[in-house]
């Protein structure tokens, strides 16, 4: 069973949960509007754009944390007017947000245009160029340049090159200096090798501080909380380490299969899909060590001090540390649904994992022996992702003598999705025998503490895209560190045949249960 389960006492006293109350609201309450920025955004009718950026966009431009003194250049292969690039926009919205302000909708999608032609073309870009100035001058854009590039990893370097042989990067037209950034999307190379040449590619056009890699998992407000609570309270730093707490474990579970990304993912697995960003920051947040400071570089030194500290994986170690599996025919909630080799597009032979399930230490004196279970799998039972701290239980328990001496450790949960909240678990008595234990479980289940509907993570990284604050945003060294630790596993999985099968809408058990190792 790889979902957390824990373990019953013999006692017929259920959990119970205790609800949280905000006592003082807003006790620091820290937000910066945006200024002047013009958006460029290459693979513009793409399905990320009309899920994520126009949506978020929108969202933000609403609450007044972005500049009315904007505009937003799609580039993109596809045939599309500037009318016809509004209305689809507009048409997505509508369908998508919860009846959004008819006006404020029309008044915001004014400022889309839209430019076709090939990414390799050098006219193309001329065009780009030629309709940036005159957005600047309509919109009255004087700020920045966000370049976004909403595309397939394959075409970063060459737009990325392109951009700067045509001085769109830095400095302008005008000849006047810009704030010019660089947005990409994951996966930020394929293997370690890739994600080396890509730096050396995009270092040669733009400056690390220009450059902006996206993890819209570090967007969302459980995750970012993690510092908050790390580091905003005394009581759990004098435990958070090797001599109070057993172990942590990180899970990404999805019903999802693959949908229409059989393409890509066919040739990037759950590994790289996954584990290798999304599983090793959060694991970096748990872990790492206090900056000196809030600020992008400070953190990201200790994000990239502690992605070194993991122990290295020795190929001959990889079977004890790593399981992966793929998902047969099965059903989810009920509903038949085909196997990983059945979905459309994928090989009947391929060996491409869709769970992988790590076990990692981490070699520094905070964490020396505690072991670190990373999790993700697609089709599983249900949607889950969180951060399950497991604290040791207690040396000898004078309550519960005999076999009921193995009292439930306390657990301190950070979930992410599918609800963001906290839970903290707790043994206390209750009222009536003189001894009668429950769990508690102190519950802070954020939209209802907060009365808010949770912002979606793009809004918070865009908006910082925009203000030019890195501190959410992946640094080149983290990525390679990250990469330097996987090798082994890839390369140890290229010759061997040891996929586990696992039924569509099971829990994960049948790819083995690395966590009793």
């Amino acid at each position: 069973m790889w979902f957390r389960k824990g373990r019953k006492l013999k006692t017929a006293c259920a959990m119970r949960k205790i609800e949280a109350t905000v006592q003082k609201q807003d006790l620091l309450c820290i937000e910066a509007a945006a200024g002047p920025t013009g958006f460029v955004v290459f693979g513009a009718s793409g399905d990320l754009a009309y899920r994520k950026l126009y949506p978020s966009l929108y969202e933000l431009y609403c609450h007044d944390l972005m500049s009315h003194h904007f505009y937003l250049l799609g580039c993109g292969r596809s045939d599309l007017s500037d009318e016809a690039f509004r209305d689809s926009i507009k048409n997505n919205l509508q369908q998508t947000l919860d009846r959004p302000n008819q006006e404020k909708l029309h008044t915001f999608v004014r400022h889309f245009s839209f430019v076709s032609g090939d990414y390799a073309d050098d006219s193309f870009y001329q065009k780009i160029c030629q309709r940036m100035t005159v957005q600047e001058e309509q919109f009255k854009v004087n700020g920045s340049r966000l370049f976004y590039l909403s595309v397939p990893p394959f075409l970063y370097e060459d737009i990325a090159g392109r951009i700067s042989r045509m001085k769109l990067h830095c400095p302008a037209v005008s000849g006047r200096m810009q704030n010019v950034r660089l947005v990409i999307e994951k996966p930020f190379g394929r293997d370690l090798d890739s994600a080396e040449n890509l730096d050396r590619v995009l270092h040669h056009h733009f400056r690390e501080s220009q450059i902006y890699r996206i993890d819209h998992y570090l967007g969302k407000e459980t995750v970012q909380n993690i510092l908050i609570f790390r580091f905003a309270n005394s009581i759990f730093e004098p435990v958070w380490n090797r001599n109070y707490i057993e172990h942590v474990r990180i899970t990404a579970a999805e019903q999802l299969g693959i949908e229409h990304r059989a393409g890509y993912y066919d040739q990037s697995g759950a590994l790289r899909d996954m584990f290798q960003n999304h599983l090793l920051q959060m694991l970096a947040l748990v872990a790492m060590e206090p900056p000196v400071s809030f600020e992008a570089d400070r953190l990201r030194d200790e994000k990239a001090k502690l992605l070194r500290s993991v122990r290295p994986i020795l190929p001959r170690d990889v079977p004890a540390q790593f399981v992966r599996g793929q998902y047969a025919a099965g059903a989810i909630d009920g509903r038949p649904v085909v196997g990983y080799r059945q979905e459309k597009g994928v090989p009947q032979d391929s060996a491409t994992e869709t769970f992988v399930a790590g076990k990692l230490f981490i070699d520094n004196w905070r964490w020396k022996g505690v072991p670190f279970y990373l999790q993700t799998g697609k089709r599983l039972r249900r949607k889950l992702t969180e951060i399950l701290v497991t604290f040791k239980q207690v040396p000898h328990s004078m309550f519960l003598p005999g076999e009921w001496a193995d009292m439930a450790a306390n657990t301190l949960r950070f979930q992410i999705q599918p609800e963001e909240g906290m839970y903290l678990s707790l043994q206390a008595k209750r009222p009536g025998s003189k001894i009668c234990m429950s769990t508690l479980e102190m519950a802070v289940d954020y939209q209802q503490v907060f009365g808010v509907k949770m912002p979606e993570s793009y809004q918070r990284l865009l908006l910082d895209c925009m203000l030019g604050d890195q501190t959410l945003f992946s640094r080149h060294d983290s990525v390679i560190a990250s990469w330097q630790l996987l090798t082994p596993v890839m390369e140890f999985w290229k010759n061997q045949q040891n996929l586990v099968m696992y039924p569509a809408g099971s829990d994960g058990s049948d790819t083995q249960n690395i966590l009793a190792k």
